[in-house]
């Protein structure tokens, strides 16, 4: 009942073509991908080699790369060399703004290392400098078999093509907003700058598309509009989020309307870390969106209560942080050796109330008992209790039952 359950409220994922960016597929029904970027400068290799890797250990299955300068394209060969060397094949996506079109062609290692170009229209060039120049991107993303990502920011919009449209807007009938107009040139920009690649040789199956916006409701309405128009893959993401909680809850919200909708292919969530923070907090809310929703799984998912005058606070939440992180430092050998552990659910529960049933349902849960009394905890394993944990060393205890439960159920001798 409850799988027909899931399959009735599971989004219906828009038909596109399937885009392969290095080991990786987007679009044409491929599981949704999470990307990230790096905030090295790129010059200086093992940094870069280093971010990288952890954003690709945290769960980035792409990663994109700043190439801005000469010394920066010239260090994209040896940061792809030395990831290669570490066992990291996370596919690199080299951003370009302004010079791409110089840097890719005096730098043949750089247009060969990385795995997709990112070219925004409207930072090619202006005036006649602008085709040529991007066409020399798009013919040298030909030469060397990779795909591109076709992306329009709202900051950087082709001033010429927002020109026309206002113009074109001013002399209607029915004028509609400004808003409306720009939402509009970011669309057709990106679906001109599609055809146009279309035009010089590259197949649909080498393009992808995005329209990065700052709003919420703007982004919401672009790719609404651009899903209906067009039969790329989609990014998705909010460009310049913000930093904690704001950038968090806008991402979520844009991108979880579009999500379960069925719009986007591989998303970003743009985040300001705090000053020396971790980079990977995005690559971990980019998962727990797409989990939330049930597209995809990543890692075993803990259950907790708020918290309330019946429990004792500290011990209960203690326990559920404690008990999330271990899950999260184990996944990289559990993935490796219990295909499917990412399903797993945990409940770790603060008093009686609700605390015996919620960890029935998960598949392995621990109900403590509240405020006002010794540390007796009840462990429920697939709906029965096995034996009750007792004392202060409950939470290794339950981190020994976690790894046994798993063992057992997700080795590979079941």
């Amino acid at each position: 009942m409850e799988d027909k359950l899931k399959a009735a409220v599971a989004p219906m994922r828009r038909e596109c073509v399937q885009t392969q960016v290095g080991n990786v597929a987007i679009g044409g029904g491929a599981p949704i991908v999470v990307q990230s970027m790096t905030n090295t400068d790129t010059v200086d290799v093992k940094a870069t080699v280093q971010q990288v890797k952890a954003l690709a250990e945290a769960g980035s299955e792409l990663v994109r790369i700043t190439v801005n300068t000469k010394q920066a394209a010239a260090a994209v060969a040896s940061i792809r060399e030395q990831l290669d060397g570490l066992g990291c094949g996370v596919p690199l996506v080299g951003d370009f703004h302004y010079n791409g079109h110089q840097l890719l062609k005096d730098y043949p290692e750089c247009a060969e290392a990385l795995a997709k170009y990112r070219i925004n229209p409207g930072n090619v060039g202006f005036g006649g400098k602008r085709d040529s120049r991007y066409s020399a991107m798009i013919e040298i993303a030909l030469r060397y078999q990779k795909p591109v990502r076709i992306g329009v920011n709202w900051g950087s919009l082709d001033q010429a093509l927002m020109a026309r449209l206002m113009d074109e807007n001013g002399a209607s009938a029915k004028p509609r907003s400004a808003d409306a107009v720009m939402r509009e040139a970011l669309v057709l920009s990106a679906l001109e700058g599609a055809e146009r690649a279309q035009a010089l040789g590259m197949s649909p199956q080498d393009i992808i598309l995005s329209c990065k916006v700052s709003g919420v409701q703007d982004l919401i309405a672009v790719y609404r509009e651009l899903a209906q128009r067009c039969v790329y893959p989609l990014h998705l993401g909010l460009t310049e989020a913000g930093m904690g909680h704001k950038g968090v809850v806008a991402s979520t919200a844009a991108m979880s309307v579009l999500l379960n909708e069925g719009i986007g292919d591989t998303i970003r969530v743009s985040l300001t870390p705090k000053p020396g923070g971790d980079r990977t907090e995005e690559v971990v809310v980019a998962q727990q969106i797409l989990q939330a929703l049930e597209l995809r799984a990543f890692t075993p998912q803990v259950t907790a209560c708020p918290g309330c005058g019946r429990t004792t606070s500290t011990l209960f939440q203690e326990l559920a942080d404690d008990i999330q992180g271990f899950l999260r430092q184990q996944m990289p050998e559990w993935r490796r050796l219990y295909p499917g552990v990412e399903s797993l659910s945990v409940a770790v529960m603060g008093c009686i109330v609700n605390g015996p049933g919620e960890s029935k349902q998960a598949d392995i849960g621990i109900s403590l008992p509240g405020s006002g009394e010794n540390p007796a905890a009840p462990v429920f394993e697939d709906g029965e209790k096995t034996i009750t944990l007792r004392g202060e060393g409950i939470a290794e205890a339950f981190k020994e039952r976690l790894e046994q439960y798993v063992e057992r159920r997700y080795g590979k001798s079941t």
